[in-house]
């Protein structure tokens, strides 16, 4: 797991002080060395910021074919590599490192970007072609590991992380159309909150020659057609299928030449992963678990429940609403995005701990509400879309139901309240997905609170049109369940743009650790996706597949427990706590003002309101605060241009 960076000059020489710049810069992601190559020529450098994890001794980075004419870079990991490694040295290869990432480089070299369906795991590359003058960068399947560019001055820039890009001489400026959008996953999924820097889609690759740049699909979720029915498979069967392959996924991710330890909470997705995990090793895997000063957003007694069953070490990391405000600046600034929930600050806390703790590698259990439907959201759309004809009074019984049962996700993950019009989705798609019409109340209220020029210039547009026409909807929507046309947009968009940052991969390598997923492995994922909706979805309990699978190694709780979001208690809820008087202060102080995107007048008037109100009011706020002050607090640190 490291930093990689790239500039690519058609018509000059790149500048080695921006490609410096730009890999010092990403020092959090590789405390371990920074290295860099140019070309002869000049027109290209890689930058790389290692983290040592395999290959301690020969993996640095940038490393060169074996006739000096193809250089890579690469952030992430590469599982079942050494079987890899044994068909090149057969086929002729001389390996300079034992390392994961060099499979890329000797595969590229004979199958040219076809390479990449033969790599398993979370990753992103760049590599240089001498020989047909080319740049070749490309990111996994899911957009577990980050990879953005931009161009500026007639070169491309490419960088884990977008403060990388600024350090080379990008300019730092908003984007208007995107933060007027706020967390509503409405826009274009290539585009990010700043001007001119995109991310490289999951699942995509980009080539750059003189003639230009291209941006190409190699893999995509492939949801069954309604019509094509499923393949006739018992609930048993299902189970095991689904046993085997999680199994090996969370096997080749226990590979490292440094301790692996392992997050665990009191949901059913973690503890899935250590109860496999623990079968195989010699060992107790250390398992981190964070705790908090409010019950009802503590799992810890469930958690430690669960690690006494799997043998594990139980360590947990204690966080109190005082460590959210203290971090909160830090970790926003890592995250590069919006969140509407201190939770990836809480996960910022823990990643430091387990830093602290000796360890660079843990297994992270997201992912899985994203394939086996685990959201409240996607219960709210079976019940609704794909409820087989069941009896109108039992339906809206059972919403009540789901309803009451998740008084957290309201407003956050149901919706609530009035909202921007969702018409153009509907008529896309033929109904509108709940989490849709929750973001889509979120973002009426944030629009409530923004400046006249900006409702002026955005109130007007189709919210999700943009992400709509960036999907092959007739290829991969039509036709296709309700439910799984969700999860599809969902994965598209709130996957890849918030959970993998802002609870992943920003969180846990701003101290240098590297998080693997081994739900989002991909022959885990399509496996998943080939199953109906009732294997995800069955009557109230979500996940159904994945409890009966790992039930063999959970407890009694867990195997029984619904889910629970991972959340942090709401500042508002704390009137006199640290973290609300953070909020206030800031949502008061110049940086909103100076920003011009929303009006401070209106802000204040709603802070100012909040002691009146119910808890489950101020808990729905909460959200849209909590953006605004994550959207202030980038504006300071990155001194972003409006």
């Amino acid at each position: 797991m490291c930093g990689i960076v790239g500039i690519f000059s058609p018509d000059g020489p790149i500048d080695r002080d921006a490609l410096d710049r730009a890999t010092r810069c990403l020092y959090h992601r590789g405390p371990d060395g920074q290295k860099t190559w140019i070309a002869p020529h000049g027109r290209v450098g890689l930058g790389h910021a290692r983290l040592s994890i395999i290959d301690l001794t020969t993996g640095d980075q940038p490393i060169a074919s074996e006739d000096e004419r193809l250089h890579i870079v690469v952030n992430g990991e590469l599982y079942d590599f050494e079987r890899i490694q044994r068909e090149l040295e057969s086929a002729g290869h001389r390996l300079r490192t034992r390392s994961d990432s060099e499979i890329a480089l000797h595969l590229y070299e004979d199958i040219g970007t076809a390479c990449l369906e033969q790599l398993r795991g979370e990753f992103a590359l760049l590599l240089w072609d001498e020989s047909n003058q080319v740049l070749f960068a490309a990111r996994d399947r899911f957009g577990i590991k980050p990879l953005f560019y931009a161009f500026h001055q007639g070169r491309l820039y490419l960088a884990s992380e977008v403060k990388a890009l600024f350090a080379a001489g990008v300019p730092a400026r908003w984007n208007r159309d995107t933060i007027s959008r706020g967390a509503s996953g409405g826009g274009h999924p290539a585009q990010t909150l700043f001007d001119g820097v995109f991310q490289v889609l999951p699942g995509h690759y980009l080539l750059a020659t003189r003639g230009g740049t291209h941006v190409h699909r190699y893999w995509d979720f492939d949801y069954p057609r309604a019509d094509e029915g499923t393949r006739a498979v018992d609930d048993a069967e299902n189970a095991e299928r689904l046993r085997d392959v999680l199994d090996e996924a969370v096997r080749l991710r226990l590979r490292a030449d440094v301790p692996v330890g392992c997050y665990l909470s009191g949901g059913l997705d973690s503890c899935s992963v250590i109860g496999l995990a623990s079968k195989h090793l010699s060992h107790p895997i250390r398992a981190f678990t964070l705790t908090f000063d409010s019950p009802d957003y503590d799992e810890s007694v469930i958690a430690k429940e669960m690690a006494a069953l799997s043998g594990a070490e139980y360590y947990p990391v204690p966080i109190r609403q005082d460590d959210l405000a203290d971090h909160f600046a830090d970790a926003t600034w890592h995250s590069e995005t919006l969140c509407f929930n201190a939770h990836g600050v809480a996960k910022f806390v823990l990643s430091r701990a387990v830093r602290d703790a000796g360890y660079k590698v843990v297994l992270t259990g997201e992912g899985s509400d994203e394939i086996f439907g685990g959201y409240p959201h996607f219960r709210r759309d079976m019940l609704l879309y794909d409820n087989g004809g069941q009896d109108p009074a039992a339906v809206r019984d059972l919403l009540a139901q789901l309803e009451r049962a998740n008084p957290v996700s309201r407003g956050l993950l149901l919706p609530d309240g009035e909202a921007v019009s969702t018409e153009g989705v509907r008529r896309t798609l033929g109904f509108t997905p709940s989490w849709i019409e929750a973001t889509s109340a979120a973002l009426f209220k944030m629009r409530g609170l923004q400046s006249a020029a900006v409702q002026a210039e955005f109130s007007d547009r189709d919210s999700y049109r943009g992400l709509l026409n960036s999907l092959d909807v007739p290829g991969r929507l039509a036709g296709r369940a309700p439910v799984h046309q969700s999860l599809y947009l969902w994965s598209k968009t709130i996957l890849a743009t918030y959970i993998l940052v802002v609870l992943g991969d920003r969180m846990e390598m701003a101290h240098s650790v590297e998080g693997r997923v081994p739900f989002l492995d991909h022959k885990v994922v399509e496996l998943v996706v080939s199953l109906p909706v009732s294997a995800k979805i069955r009557g109230m309990n979500e996940k159904f597949v994945l409890r009966e699978a790992a039930r063999p190694v959970l407890t009694d709780t867990v195997y029984r427990r619904q889910k629970h979001p991972f959340l942090s208690p709401p500042a508002t809820l704390d009137e006199k706590g640290k973290l609300n008087q953070f909020m206030q202060d800031t949502l008061r102080g110049p940086a909103l003002a100076s920003m011009g995107f929303f009006d401070p007048e209106k802000v204040a008037r709603l802070l100012d309101a909040l002691p009146g109100m119910t808890a489950g009011e101020r808990t729905v706020l909460d959200q849209g605060l909590m953006l605004i002050l994550s959207a202030c607090v980038l504006h300071e640190r990155f001194g972003l241009a409006t």
